[in-house]
């Protein structure tokens, strides 16, 4: 029986090629839609979940409020691991992890510099679940000194021999290190990825007791069932136990007085595998996802699902004629309900099974474009991925049952005495109804997407055009020139003699991509009990004009002024934080500086606001003052021979140094790199927005063929009696256009009320304005109307003669 059934539904596909080709590219596209936001949901939803300790394991933040600003620090203070190991015996293990970015590494006369370094204690790749295939895991990371390597850095440095007991020499900060492990490789899906694992024995500030600066991620492990939240509830007693007398001797305050002033300061554990979609806090180690893209990908999976399925119940009920007649002989002949219901849903599940073939067909022929808009790197492999198989195997099924049971319960349930009487079956209002709700729904998701996709391009073209408060195109960034070390001034010299140049700065603070970042606490005057939370940038006299920002009244920095090392320069936020809006001159500002003593500055100046943080967050109080911060040099050029200054400088570079290969950015790059979150998320909305509307309106196609076919007899009447083509294809159309506006109605809300929590997260955005809506509605109104006028037009010039002749 089975046998015979997919016989007569592999005859009934090829005698309806047309429509069985849109139903199966319709559903192939809407199922390899769904197959590869999947493997990008899986993919994020996998991130740090490779360690066997991983759902036990959380990361202790620091979070506080500083006249009402926030702190929101991903790392912490260095004696906090050692402290919650003895103080809390819940703790099972702690671990930290340091961060030095990629100096310049040395093996013999060779040269490496993008390689990523940090400093881990001596328990880190036991906590993490990371064996090393050379060395021992328990004490490679002992002996101070001591450094673990991956697999990929152990062959890009030592090629075949082994590396165990090798050197590796960072000849800028004057240390040595003993290879003592390799592991594999950190995995892909992992919050953090290093080349080089060195000892945090041999780091002195490693053993710190300051609970005044950080810059340590810490991890702990806790007992299998335990609620971190019982341990987060006691950690105010060590703040209040340990960091209050430093806090009091730095800023003259207890831990009471500093809390009855509305502040306060206190670490929050996060869940491990929480920190890729749920953690933006300062100082994270890479850029993180975000749940709020996973949601919003596995709604446009579902929703491209959904119109795929409309397609085909769609395309099946209205086809319902042509079959009225077969059901009704086999009902004669003996047939029941159920053995029919049978055949139609086999029927479903071979057309599902083609499409389900084609899916995978485009996914790996798409899956090279996908990674590229994503920024990811995912694989579709069935030997790698045990699970895809079956998973695909119950995916058609499903979609093949939910896609045709309607169908199938519609199609079996004719009365065969009325299709044998020749009696034209549309399914009656009800499936009329049915189907116009089942295109509402199609536009519905095309209308939002198109909305959602606006309003992400508005947004970003907003980032891109915004008033900065500083210059960011033309601006050269030079890093790591501490390498020349007395050398760098030479350097610079050289630089600005070029007549390509128009301003050179010295400085590691920039207001785009990785920066130098130094938090600030100060008191306003100094007898104010007023402490405020700032952003500290050390800079030359030349770091205003070089990066084109505006002084809003006092002056810059300036060799004319000897006092000026004392001097200060506020953001206008700052000032008016300080409440001293417009009146900031003279005023003072006190710091209690690293030897304890209260440093004192006088404000020279206030410069424009300008963002040196994401538009993410709001701009914050931010001080200026003069002093040598070596490392990155800043160039202002205003040359269309852009090569060529870059072949001067490094010609420069390599006579003053052959330790490191010279390096160089654009400041308007590192810019857009800031947002390469929502480039991406724009680039998908877009792709995926159009593919919805093309499965939308292959559907649609297909209906309105089917319902020109239904009025093949009516239109010929009409034009005997005298109709005109353009009022037939208005007729045909006119059903349609009311359905697309309906979803017009729908849509528009409910993107709406979306777009705006998405365009919360932003402290600068544009206002979603009602011509994003007018132009979606307009577009939606445009495809559906070119989709339909095609079968309109065919049928209203169709020769009235042929159409009666039967009559």
């Amino acid at each position: 029986m089975l046998r015979n059934y997919i016989k007569i539904a592999w005859r009934n596909l090829v005698r309806n090629k047309a429509f069985s080709a849109i139903n199966i590219v319709g559903l192939a596209l809407g199922l390899a839609t769904c197959l590869l936001i999947s493997l990008y949901v899986f993919n994020e939803l996998s991130y740090d979940r490779y360690s066997d300790k991983a759902n036990r394991m959380v990361r202790v933040v620091f979070r506080g409020t500083m006249d009402g600003g926030q702190i929101n620090e991903a790392n912490v203070m260095p004696p906090v691991a050692q402290t919650l190991k003895a103080d809390y015996p819940e703790v099972e293990e702690a671990t930290r992890l340091q961060s030095v970015g990629y100096p310049t590494i040395n093996i013999g006369d060779k040269t490496f510099r993008d390689e990523r370094l940090a400093y881990a204690d001596s328990n880190f790749f036991q906590v993490f679940a990371l064996p090393l295939v050379e060395g021992d895991a328990k004490t490679a990371l002992v002996q101070p000194g001591t450094a673990v390597i991956t697999r990929a850095l152990a062959q890009k440095f030592f090629g075949n021999a082994n590396p165990l007991g090798k050197s590796i020499s960072i000849k800028s900060w004057n240390a040595l290190f003993r290879v003592t492990g390799v592991i594999d490789k950190i995995p892909v899906n992992s919050h953090f990825h290093f080349d080089m694992f060195m000892s945090m024995a041999g780091l002195p500030d490693a053993k710190s007791p300051s609970w005044m600066t950080s810059g340590y991620y810490t991890y702990l492990v806790l007992p299998k069932g335990y609620d971190p939240a019982k341990l987060e509830a006691k950690l105010p007693q060590m703040v209040s136990k340990y960091m209050g007398p430093q806090l009091q001797k730095a800023f003259g305050m207890t831990i009471t007085q500093f809390r009855q002033k509305g502040n306060d300061v206190s670490f929050l554990l996060q869940p491990l595998t929480d920190i890729h979609l749920r953690s933006n806090l300062t100082g994270e180690m890479e850029a993180n996802g975000d749940i709020q893209y996973v949601y919003i990908f596995g709604a446009i999976a579902l929703f491209m699902l959904v119109v795929a399925c409309i397609n085909f119940m769609n395309l099946s009920t209205a086809g319902a004629s042509k079959r009225a007649k077969e059901v009704g002989i086999r009902k004669v002949m003996g047939s029941v309900r159920q053995s029919l219901a049978s055949q139609f849903l086999i029927e479903s599940l071979l057309l599902t099974a083609i499409a389900l073939a084609l899916a995978v067909g485009l996914v790996y022929l798409t899956l090279p474009l996908f990674n590229e808009l994503a920024g990811k790197a995912l694989h579709f492999n069935f030997l790698a991925t045990p699970w895809l198989l079956p998973g695909l195997v119950l995916l058609g099924v499903v979609v093949g049952v939910l896609a045709g049971s309607y169908p199938a319960f519609f199609l079996s349930s004719f009365k065969p005495v009325q299709v044998l009487k020749g009696a034209r079956f549309t399914g009656g209002r009800k499936s009329i109804g049915l189907r116009s709700g089942l295109v509402v729904v199609q536009f519905f998701i095309s209308i939002t997407l198109m909305i959602g996709t606006t309003v992400v391009y508005r947004q970003l073209n907003f980032i891109q055009n915004k008033r900065l408060g500083y210059e960011k195109d033309q601006v050269l960034v030079l890093p790591e020139t501490w390498l020349l070390d007395k050398k760098e001034e030479v350097f610079r010299n050289q630089i600005m003699q070029d007549p390509r140049v128009v301003n050179v700065s010295t400085s590691g603070y920039l207001p785009a991509g990785p920066s130098n970042n130094n938090n600030y606490m100060v008191y306003p005057e100094t007898n104010s009990t007023q402490l405020v939370k700032t952003v500290r940038y050390d800079v030359d006299y030349n770091y205003i004009p070089t990066l084109g920002m505006q002084m809003a009244y006092g002056r810059n920095f300036s060799k004319a002024y000897g006092t000026d090392s004392s001097g200060i320069i506020l953001n206008e936020t700052a000032a008016r934080t300080f409440g001293w809006n417009g009146n900031a001159l003279g005023h003072t500002i006190t710091h209690t500086e690293n030897d304890g003593k209260p440093g004192v500055y006088r404000v020279i100046g206030v410069v424009k606001d300008f963002h040196f943080r994401s538009m993410h967050e709001a701009i914050t109080p931010l001080v200026m003052v003069l002093g040598k911060n070596s490392g990155t040099v800043i160039v202002k050029i205003k040359t269309k021979d852009i090569s060529g200054l870059l072949a001067t400088l490094k010609q420069q570079w390599e006579k003053l140094t052959t330790d490191a290969p010279f390096n160089y950015s654009f400041l308007d790059e590192r810019f857009n790199n800031t947002y390469l979150a929502e480039q991406k998320t724009g680039r998908i909305l877009g792709f995926f927005a159009g593919l919805t509307i093309f499965v939308a309106c292959l559907g649609l196609f297909g209906l309105a063929t089917f319902m020109a076919e239904q009025r093949t007899k009516e239109i010929g009447v009409r034009k005997v009696l005298g109709a005109s083509v353009p009022s037939i294809v208005g007729l045909l159309s006119r059903d349609f256009l009311k359905l697309v506006a309906i979803a017009i109605v729908l849509a528009s809300p409910v993107a709406g009320y979306t777009m705006n929590k998405w365009l919360q997260d932003f402290a600068y955005k544009i206002t979603i304005e009602w011509w994003m809506f007018v132009l979606a509605g307009v577009l939606a109104v445009l495809i559906a109307l070119l989709t339909v006028s095609f079968q309109s037009i065919r049928a209203a010039l169709m020769n009235p003669v042929k159409s009666l002749r039967s009559e």
